[in-house]
């Protein structure tokens, strides 16, 4: 995506998916999530539907309270998450995530809560496989 918005397209996919890199943002979003951010970049009312995410290279941070703040500042409660899914749709505000300003990024909570773009955020494990640990280990 370039800075007005413009989308190219490098290779049209199967799965229902659209995969962007927007800067150093890298993202696949299902039809639903893409409707969900478009309502967002155009200031418009999300369509209530649910809607599937993934950033699995993480994110460089955004405002936890305002979904256009462009920069970290005293008063925007900036979060970085790591590797994670995110999730559309009012039906989301149901999940009972915890929707502070303050998010712990390591454990799912609403990004954006209580605008019209809240959505949840639910980190996942990183796709390194853990060792195994003694014990588990067959002779």
């Amino acid at each position: 995506m370039d800075d007005s918005g413009k989308m190219t397209t490098l290779r049209k996919g199967k799965n229902g998916f659209t995969c962007m890199v927007i800067g150093a943002e890298k993202m696949c979003a299902d039809a639903n999530s893409m409707a969900f951010f478009d309502a967002w970049a155009k200031h418009q009312v999300p369509p209530d539907k649910l809607g599937l995410t993934y950033m699995l290279a993480g994110d460089d941070g955004a405002s936890n309270t305002d979904p256009y703040a462009t920069a970290k500042a005293a008063d925007n409660h900036w979060v970085a998450t790591g590797p994670h899914v995110m999730v559309v749709g009012p039906a989301t505000k149901s999940l009972g995530l915890p929707s502070t300003a303050d998010a712990d990024p390591s454990g799912p909570y609403m990004m954006w809560a209580g605008t019209p773009y809240e959505h949840a955020m639910i980190p996942v494990a990183s796709a390194k496989p853990a060792a195994p640990k003694p014990d588990e280990m067959k002779k």
